[in-house]
């Protein structure tokens, strides 16, 4: 019996990896909730600007839902589908009634943080694993997500 998953990784790292997503996954999730709740409330002199910027965020974070959950799939493992659950693993919390623009866009770069702190923790994991495809994938996220952070930051001033 091999010690290797379908696509070479050896099946303790995968599974780690797979763990670690799932993590990631539930943060996202959350976030995305959080998101969608700004675009809907937001109010205020910023109103058209940031509801249109959330909406261009929330589509991006929503295909990443989609994409952290299809590479645990190609791991070989099952993705976290139950809402309840991203509640309890995620580190990012529901950011309920929220609606002045510039806290709203704070909650936005707190969100960005956490992602980027555990995508940093699995991009080391997809390294030492030897994992390319995790490694690319969360590399790509986390140049995206930097830039965006830089860009909300300045525009908080």
């Amino acid at each position: 019996m091999s010690d290797t998953n379908s696509i070479g990784l050896h099946e303790a790292s995968a599974s780690q990896l797979a763990e670690k997503l799932n993590e990631l996954l539930a943060n996202y999730q959350i976030f995305y909730m959080n998101v969608r709740g700004y675009h809907w409330n937001v109010k205020g002199p910023q109103f058209f600007e940031l509801h249109a910027k959330f909406e261009e965020l929330y589509t991006d974070l929503l295909a990443k839902v989609d994409e952290v959950a299809e590479r645990i799939l190609t791991l070989g493992h099952q993705p976290v589908h139950a809402y309840s659950d991203y509640v309890e693993i995620s580190r990012i919390a529901e950011d309920k009634n929220v609606s002045d623009g510039e806290e709203c866009v704070r909650g936005v770069l707190a969100g960005y943080r956490v992602l980027l702190e555990r995508q940093r923790e699995l991009l080391s994991l997809a390294s030492d694993a030897d994992d390319e495809g995790t490694a690319a994938q969360i590399g790509d996220y986390i140049r995206e997500q930097e830039k965006t952070i830089w860009m909300l930051g300045a525009y908080l001033g």
